[in-house]
């Protein structure tokens, strides 16, 4: 077998070219490197040696095999200088394990058909955050796969959400994750079933109308099953070597491996594994962990001894590549600092995110929910946190009450910690199904967490399926999050104003513990959107409120409707006409009925 070293061909990692296969890889410090595997029978007497690319100062080595094809697997040998060690490709595509062989892997081989899927306008998303191995688990033990979870789109599909959010689904340590410890960047985990299974999810999700977004960790690698530590042999100090910051800086929560942002190798590959998921993977954009971690040591400071500025750089960088490249898809930032810098654009000195979570949403509102008492629920904070002002224009803020950090490590399901040990309760469906209206009827993009929806009560451990017994016991939840979310896509055309930016409250009574809110997105009919928040038990059979306009109103949704539980009151809510004295700054009224921690949803007509 004759090789060709360097190889003609680009590409980092094993691409297919010609007839045969092209390795390259990134070890300036090396003495040799040579690539083993199926090819040659795993025979080192006989192995492929790389050469370095150009003049040397790339510090790449590459080599081109005839004969090697996908499928194949394969590892490097690097001479570090006082050893040979073996070593995966850190743009291996995909891995048996995170302990194992790379695979040769053709991304042309899967076949996307025919759909047509656009993105949704960023007014349309509603997100559902999902981890494969729960969300597709079969409730005895067995781990989901995207195999599993694709059989579940319909139940999505159904619902309503827009986008899908997976938590980080590549090669990880070990066989049950979050997935927040990923050991290669551009390999699918193999337990979910690899980079075509990856595919199929994303092609069945796009054929039900619904987008998907994944979720990336850039700021920490591995730490564990780490191939990319001390690659080469070369390091500092205690450092890993030519991935990772080598001083102070490596530092982070997870473990010494957060990479040097300033060292344009280390950009160039965690951008190259970004771009992999929107380009090829066809992933319809991305959310970002812990970005506070990538600009500073500690999470929260920006500036002095603890800030990253290689890091804020390297986000802006990204950032404007991918909306130059594709300005489609949605970028969202995980900061929990309520930073506009998050959110502003590259160009005039912010990171370019479209959007982050805000941490100044949900906490107010779950505490809200959550106190014992109906006198200790703030509903100043409930509203502060609903306007969101200082922290972003609507659509930059990512809005919910439950996500896989907020119920878990401590923390539980919100009916849960409404009612600990009773999550059943009336007490813990309607203060669960209150702040699901708080979410979807707020300016924001809105997002769900996995279960949410039929109530789960568990809190999230990644060893333990949802169980989806509860989506048939709580069928009318289950409706209710339906109707809200079909009422906040506007998917009869009644609703406009919940998909609009503009917000007034104009009724904050922190006694009653009411909250009356007008939204709109130009006003008018079938857009103006009244929002009305009873967050006590008290019931109220005639409740003046101000309407924003005159005219016929009409009642869209009531959260005490018992088609949604047999255990709901069932204070009715009617259409009403604006035609009362002037209230709350509105020039007229109306009457309304509403019951207890409950919500109201009323829409102007022609």
């Amino acid at each position: 077998m004759t090789f060709t070293a360097p190889s003609p061909h680009d590409g980092m990692g094993a691409t297919l070219a010609d007839d045969g296969v092209t390795f390259r890889v990134w070890a300036p410090h090396a003495q040799h490197v040579w690539v083993v595997g199926d090819f040659n029978e795993w025979d080192s007497g006989n192995n492929p040696q790389l050469e370095r690319d150009g003049d040397g100062e790339a510090g790449t080595w590459s080599v081109h095999v005839p004969g090697a094809h996908a499928g194949q697997e394969y590892q490097f040998q690097v001479d570090t200088g006082s050893e040979v060690v073996w070593r995966a490709d850190p743009y291996a595509r995909q891995m048996t394990s995170s302990v194992g062989n790379c695979v040769i892997y053709d991304p042309a081989s899967f076949d996307w058909g025919e759909n047509g899927f656009r993105m949704p306008s960023w007014d349309d998303v509603v997100i559902y955050e999902m981890h494969v191995g729960t969300f597709g688990g079969d409730g005895n033990g067995g781990r989901g796969s995207f195999d599993s979870a694709v059989h579940r789109l319909d139940h999505l599909r159904d619902l309503g959400v827009s986008v899908i959010q997976v938590m980080p689904p590549f090669e990880y340590a070990g066989d049950i994750s979050w997935g927040y410890n990923p050991s290669h960047m551009f390999a699918v985990e193999s337990g979910y079933g690899g980079p075509d299974a990856f595919k199929a999810f994303v092609r069945a999700a796009h054929e039900h109308g619904m987008a998907v977004i994944v979720d990336v960790v850039h700021n920490h690698i591995g730490p564990s099953d780490l191939d990319l530590w001390r690659f080469d042999g070369w390091f500092e100090g205690e450092g890993g070597g030519i991935y990772f910051y080598n001083d102070w800086r490596a530092e982070t929560p997870w473990g010494a491996t957060r990479p040097d942002y300033g060292r344009p190798e280390v950009r160039d590959f965690l951008r190259d594994s970004a771009l992999l998921w929107l380009e090829e993977f066809r992933c319809d954009g991305l959310r970002f962990d812990a970005t506070n971690y990538i600009r500073s040591t500690t999470g929260g400071t920006w500036d002095g001894g603890a800030a990253i500025p290689d890091g804020g750089s390297y986000l802006a960088w990204l950032t404007s590549e991918i909306r130059d490249r594709q300005p489609w898809k949605l970028l969202i930032a995980e900061d929990l600092q309520n930073d506009p810098l998050v959110t502003t654009d590259s160009d005039e000195g912010g990171l370019g995110f479209h959007a982050q979570w805000d941490a100044g949403f949900v906490h107010p509102v779950r505490r809200a929910l959550t106190e014992l008492s109906d006198e200790h629920r703030d509903l100043a904070a409930v509203a502060a946190a609903l306007l969101g002002e200082d922290r972003g224009p609507a659509g930059t803020r990512v809005i919910y009450t439950e996500s896989h950090d907020e119920v878990a490590n401590g923390k539980t399901r919100l009916p849960e910690a409404v009612a600990p040990g009773d999550a059943d309760s009336w007490a813990a469906k309607k203060r669960a199904a209150l702040g699901f209206v708080t979410v979807m009827c707020s300016p924001g993009i809105p997002m769900l967490f996995q279960g949410q929806e039929f109530l789960e009560d568990r809190w999230f451990d990644d060893s333990v399926a949802l169980d989806w017994d509860k989506s048939e016991a709580h069928s009318g939840i289950v409706a209710l999050h339906r109707d809200l979310i079909r009422l906040r896509r506007n998917s009869d055309s009644v609703s406009r104003g919940l998909r609009g930016s503009g917000t007034s409250v104009l009724r904050l009574d922190d006694e009653d513990k009411l909250l009356v809110v007008h939204r709109w997105a130009e006003g008018g009919a079938h857009d103006d959107t009244l929002v009305v928040l009873n967050f006590s038990t008290q019931v109220h059979r005639e409740l003046a409120v101000g309407m924003p306009a005159p005219g016929s109103w009409k009642v869209r949704f009531n959260s005490d409707s018992p088609l949604y539980a047999p255990e709901f009151g069932g204070v009715d809510a009617f259409d009403v006409e604006a035609d009362g004295p002037p209230m709350d700054g509105c020039e007229q009224s109306a009457v309304l009925a509403l019951g207890p921690y409950s919500a109201v949803v009323l829409t102007r007509e022609e």
